[in-house]
């Protein structure tokens, strides 16, 4: 069987350096910042909304959010998987305006729902406009922009997470509930998809075409056949549910099993998300002088540290210490990974490996947190820190075994795209 070069070795990227020459175009640029913002807030916005105010809403105990998370979990991880041969398809601009438009729907629907199981149901087209656009704007930045440029895209979600736990403060202190912040995000979605449609000519111009064009070069089973693809798709999925996990349980954690006030315990899930936020922005800055393989070990030996910090909780005056080194370290390594991808596997792969690498996030985004409220509902709340903690082991031994492998081991050759 005929191999390409291997897999550490540089490779040519026809249709990355070709967008690289051009003008970058800062005005599609913020609208993908801006995107990812609102995405950012979709994503946080039920650590909050969930216990204790959806959960009174419709009578539920504390792992019930389970159901919702795999439904969207499905719809993400179904569209994320699809994103590469979607985007060869009908192109990214058409794909972004649809996915907000999904979004703008599910949590439309959220918010008038008037039953838990039509929820759920929901949760299928809010997840797959989730998916389509995370995986969508994770190949189109990979493709066309460098890794400075990528490291901020996600801090931008970080930006989101950070301002939906205020929303809800805001909207819960001025008598509303918390379907009034799920129609907020609804609209956020609607101007998105708006904005898209004004801009679509300059989205292709900037490259849109070319990582469309890119990606048809591999089958997804050839993709497949390579190793280290299926390790970083482990990886991507246990950083989801250290992500998601702390995101969805910091707050009930704080709250009930630690004794602070909901106003406080709902700005430290601040703190959280904006330590989270500070870190990929400052990592944007260093993101190019130093190569992913550093930083990310880097990153991993932080959030072992505060994984154990928040386990132990040792002054628990500073509690809120320690999920914010635990967030600062997490945070850069999701947008590491995706640089890393592209540059290890190139235009043939890499899209394929990003879709998949995206999909196994939004597994790990809906099932991981879910066992995590399966545990709570049984041992306590404070069985969540430990959880946190096994995963970010999990994902450390899993990426040095990964990178052991990666220098004897080559890319297979590309089958046609069907």
């Amino acid at each position: 069987m005929q191999t390409e070069p291997p897999i550490d070795q540089e490779q040519d990227v026809p249709f990355m350096t070709t967008a690289a020459h051009k003008r970058t175009d800062y005005l599609v640029v913020g609208l993908a910042y801006l995107a990812f913002i609102v995405l950012g807030m979709a994503a946080a916005i039920l650590g909050v909304a969930w216990s204790p105010y959806i959960r009174d809403t419709f009578g539920l105990g504390l792992d019930a959010v389970g159901a919702l998370l795999v439904a969207s979990t499905i719809g993400y991880s179904v569209a994320s998987f699809l994103s590469g041969r979607l985007v060869a398809r009908y192109g990214m601009t058409r794909l972004l305006i649809g996915s907000a438009l999904l979004l703008a729907v599910g949590f439309l629907g959220y918010a008038l729902s008037p039953a838990w199981i039509i929820m759920v149901a929901l949760g299928l087209v809010a997840g797959f406009g989730s998916g389509i656009l995370d995986a969508g704007l994770n190949i189109y930045f990979a493709a066309v922009f460098n890794a400075r440029l990528m490291n901020w895209l996600h801090a931008c979600f970080g930006i989101g997470s950070t301002l939906a736990p205020g929303l809800m403060v805001l909207v819960l202190q001025n008598g509303g509930t918390w379907r009034v912040s799920y129609t907020v995000i609804a609209a956020a979605n609607l101007i998105v998809a708006g904005l898209i449609v004004l801009t679509r000519a300059r989205w292709n111009a900037a490259g849109g075409t070319a990582a469309a064009e890119g990606h048809k070069g591999a089958s997804a089973r050839s993709t497949l056949r390579i190793p280290i693809v299926w390790l970083g798709i482990v990886i991507f999925a246990v950083y989801a549910g250290l992500e998601a996990g702390a995101g969805q349980w910091l707050f009930p954690l704080f709250n009930e099993a630690r004794g602070t006030g909901e106003t406080t315990a709902a700005q430290w899930v601040s703190l959280f998300w904006a330590s989270f936020t500070l870190s990929r922005i400052l990592f944007g800055f260093i993101a190019d002088r130093y190569s992913a393989h550093t930083l990310i070990r880097i990153c991993l030996g932080g959030l072992l540290v505060g994984a154990v910090l928040l386990a132990l909780n040792p002054t628990p005056q500073a509690g809120f210490l320690w999920p914010m080194l635990y967030s600062f370290s997490l945070a850069p390594i999701f947008a590491l990974l995706v640089t890393e991808t592209q540059e290890r596997l190139g235009p043939t792969h890499g899209p394929n490996a990003i879709g998949f690498q995206v999909a196994a996030a939004g597994a790990g985004f809906g099932i991981l947190p879910g066992i995590a409220g399966l545990l709570a509902n049984r041992s306590g709340l404070e069985i969540v820190p430990p959880f946190l903690l096994a995963l970010a082991v999990i994902m450390t031994v899993s990426y040095e075994l990964m990178m052991s492998r990666r220098m004897a081991k080559t890319v297979p050759a590309a089958e046609p795209a069907g």
